[in-house]
C-alpha cells in the first residue's frame, strides 16, 4: 500500500511493525518477521532516510508518528506528481503545435517483428478515450485472443468497443471465452463472413493495420490522422453495417441476429425524402407530425450509419431499402 511513496515490501513490513510496537530492537524485528537481521536493518536504515523511524540508541528503533511523517511523504508525492502532470501538458501542448501540419512522411509509421507489432495494438487501447474499432479475422499476426492484458482497463476508464468478427475467427483459441466476456461487458460484437483486413482504430485518430506475412516476419502500418484514416474508418463502418449484431443467449451460448431495419412508415418517408421533399411536405402527405418525420430520418440515419441526408440515401440503396440508385444530388 505504501508502494506510492517509494517503500517496497518490506520496509513497509518494517513500518507497520514497529507503528504495532512502539518501538523495537532490530534482532526481535527480524524475529517477528520472519526475515533475516540483515535485511531488517537495511529496510530500518530506508526507514530513517525518510524520516519514517529514528534510533534514539544503537540497535534500537522507534517510529516516526505516521499522521505526520506519511503526510510529509504524501505532500512531496503529489508535487511530483503535479510536476509530471504539467510537464506532460506542455509536452501535448508542443505535440499539437508541431503535428498541426505533419510531413507526410510522418503519417505513416512501419513497425516491424511480433513484439512490436503487439505493444503497438496494446498502446492503441492504453491511449484510448473515447471509442476501439476493431476488424478481426480467423488468422492472427501478432496478438492472439487471450493476449490483450490492458482490454480490462481501458473498459473500466469507458472506452467503448466495436468488434466486428469473420466467421473463422471463432475458431480461435479463446475466442468464445473472450467473447463471453465482452458480450458481458456490453461491448457491440458483430459477426460477418469474412473481414477485408484486420484492422484497429482508436478514436478515429489513429489506426493499425497488420500487413500480411506469410512466413516473413509480421509487421504493420500505424496510420495517424489524414485523409487514409479516414478511408480506413469509411471501411469499418461499411463492414460494421453489413455485419449481424452478436448476443449471449441465456445457455452461453452465441446468437446471431438480424439488425433492426426501417418499417413501412420509415420507407414511404424514405422514399419522399429522395425525390426531394421536404420534411414539412413529407409530413402533411403522410399525416404525421413533423417532430415524427425528423424523428424517423434521424433513426434511419442511426441504423444506416450516415451523418447526413445525402448519405443516408447511399447507404439505403446498399443496404436494400431501395431498389434502385438514389437521385443524385
Amino acid at each position: 500500500m505504501l508502494g506510492a511513496i517509494g517503500l517496497d515490501d518490506t520496509q513497509e513490513a518494517a513500518y507497520r511493525g514497529l507503528v504495532r510496537l512502539g518501538g523495537a530492537d532490530e534482532a526481535d524485528l527480524a524475529r517477528r518477521l520472519a526475515l533475516s537481521e540483515t535485511t531488517v536493518t537495511a529496510a530500518l536504515r530506508r526507514l530513517e532516510e525518510q524520516g519514517l523511524a529514528a534510533r534514539p540508541r544503537a540497535g534500537h528503533w522507534v517510529p516516526a508518528p505516521p499522521g505526520v511523517a506519511l503526510g510529509a511523504l504524501l505532500t512531496r508525492q503529489r508535487q511530483v506528481l503535479d510536476d509530471a502532470e504539467r510537464t506532460a501538458r506542455l509536452l501535448a501542448d508542443t505535440y499539437r503545435t508541431e503535428t498541426a501540419e505533419p510531413a507526410v512522411h510522418d503519417l505513416v509509421e512501419v513497425v516491424t517483428g511480433a513484439s512490436a507489432v503487439s505493444h503497438r495494438f496494446l498502446q492503441l487501447q492504453m491511449g484510448a478515450v473515447d471509442e476501439l474499432c476493431v476488424l478481426v479475422t480467423g488468422t492472427p499476426v501478432a496478438v492472439t485472443p487471450m493476449e490483450n492484458p490492458v482490454e480490462d482497463a481501458a473498459v473500466a476508464r469507458g472506452v467503448s468497443y466495436r468488434v466486428v468478427l469473420e466467421r473463422d475467427a471463432l475458431a480461435l483459441p479463446g475466442q468464445l471465452s473472450e467473447l463471453a466476456v465482452g458480450l458481458g461487458r456490453r461491448q457491440e460484437v458483430r459477426l460477418v463472413e469474412q473481414v477485408p483486413t484486420k484492422l484497429v482504430v482508436a478514436d478515429r485518430t489513429l489506426a493499425l493495420v497488420p500487413l500480411g506475412g506469410h512466413g516473413s516476419e509480421p509487421a504493420a502500418l500505424v496510420i495517424h490522422a489524414s485523409g487514409l484514416l479516414e478511408l480506413l474508418m469509411g471501411l469499418f463502418e461499411r463492414v460494421w453495417r453489413k455485419a449481424l449484431p452478436l448476443r449471449l443467449g441465456s445457455g452461453g451460448e452465441l446468437i446471431e441476429h438480424e439488425p433492426a431495419g426501417p418499417d413501412e412508415t420509415d420507407l414511404r418517408i424514405l422514399a419522399l425524402l429522395l425525390v426531394g421533399m421536404t420534411d414539412a411536405s413529407i409530413a402533411k402527405q403522410l399525416r404525421l407530425g413533423l417532430r415524427t418525420v425528423k424523428r424517423r430520418v434521424k433513426g434511419m440515419m442511426d441504423l444506416a450509419g450516415g451523418t447526413t441526408r445525402i448519405q443516408l440515401g447511399w447507404h439505403a440503396y446498399e443496404l436494400g431499402w431501395i431498389t434502385g440508385p438514389p437521385p443524385a444530388p
